[in-house]
């Protein structure tokens, strides 16, 4: 005689097995309808729940994996450098291939912060966060809850996926090409507490000085806007600091230093080095031309909106980080002819 079936238990719903089973409630419709695209694994996972919970599906269960927002969350600090509109443009290009529409969130001075990224979440089926973009990370894993979520530029934990570029070995190159030059006094102008991407940064300068026998500075702790590299041009100036050499931790920094600098009349790279990080398109075309390190935000925008896609779909979330490579650039702001 075969196995008798469990009896249902009361109030039972797909709500109740998705959160058994640790999934979304589109995921657990796709298995009950026998959709290819759900992970095996998964799948066993909401028919055990199934099981457990005597859960009998109704036809408009049956049809929730069809009803999609058809829309990608995506929550950035800004898009007032040249790095967010790139990373904006990946996302939003490559969303548009899956026939996805994108609904923006921009944290920047929002007192409703968490509210705003709640409504999000009630309007789109996936998210992409910054790693930086100040949402505290129990709200992040609150979204997670609700909906798949990547995090861009950031490390993965409790079942959130991140993707992100490669930091730590190509500042180390780049610091060391700078200490090669022979300068000694050289300075990590950016906050290394301000998200995963800085912070390595900052340690491949200070592996490259180790490399070296040398000590590294304390960082100079700004913000990586136009106007924080301009205030700490003025300061470095006024003689507040002294370097031969500025590791800028973007591009946008060591553009607005650098044009400082030469304004008040001081020799770039002669007087005083400087690079930067993300070889925006300015930064080949300024005198002299940037050194810098080339990170494709582009495709790392894209490769967001396309894991969005893949979860939604019934991947499970990756336990590491996807990493995209980056490339130093040499050109002549660091001493190089």
């Amino acid at each position: 005689m075969g196995k008798p079936a469990p009896e249902a238990k009361p109030g039972a719903t797909i709500y109740s097995v998705a959160e058994h089973a640790g999934v979304s409630i589109a995921t657990v419709s796709r298995v009950l309808q026998g959709a290819a695209v759900v992970a095996e694994a998964t799948r066993q996972k909401v028919l055990t729940a199934v099981d457990e919970l005597g859960y009998t599906p109704l036809g408009a269960a049956r049809s929730l994996a069809v009803r999609h927002h058809e829309a990608h969350g995506l929550v950035l600090p800004e898009l007032s450098g040249p790095y967010y509109a790139e990373l904006l443009m990946g996302f939003e290009a490559r969303a548009a291939e899956l026939d996805q529409s994108v609904v923006l969130v921009l944290t920047g001075s929002r007192t409703d912060l968490v509210a705003a990224v709640r409504q999000l979440a009630t309007r789109v089926d996936a998210i992409a966060v910054f790693g930086s973009a100040a949402i505290p990370a129990d709200v992040v894993r609150m979204l997670r809850a609700k909906k798949p979520v990547v995090v861009i530029a950031g490390e993965p934990h409790d079942g959130i996926e991140a993707v992100a570029a490669e930091n730590l070995g190509s500042a180390r190159e780049l610091a060391g090409h700078v200490l090669d030059h022979g300068r000694r006094r050289v300075l990590f102008v950016g906050d290394p507490d301000s998200g995963p991407d800085v912070r390595n940064r900052h340690a491949g300068f200070v592996a490259a000085h180790r490399d070296r026998g040398l000590d590294a500075a304390e960082p100079v702790r700004v913000a990586l806007s136009e106007a924080d590299g301009a205030a700490f041009a003025r300061r470095l100036l006024a003689g507040e600091h002294e370097a031969d050499a500025l590791m800028c931790a973007n591009d946008e920094l060591a553009l607005s230093i650098m044009t400082a600098l030469q304004d008040a009349g001081r020799d770039v790279p002669g007087d005083i080095a400087v690079v930067g990080w993300d070889d925006v398109m300015t930064s080949r075309y300024v005198r002299p031309g940037l050194t810098t390190v080339r990170q494709p935000v582009h495709e790392l925008g894209a490769l967001a909106a396309s894991r969005l896609h893949e979860l939604v779909s019934g991947e499970p979330p990756r336990e590491d980080a996807q990493t995209l490579p980056t490339q130093l650039v040499v050109r002549s702001s660091c001493g190089c002819a």
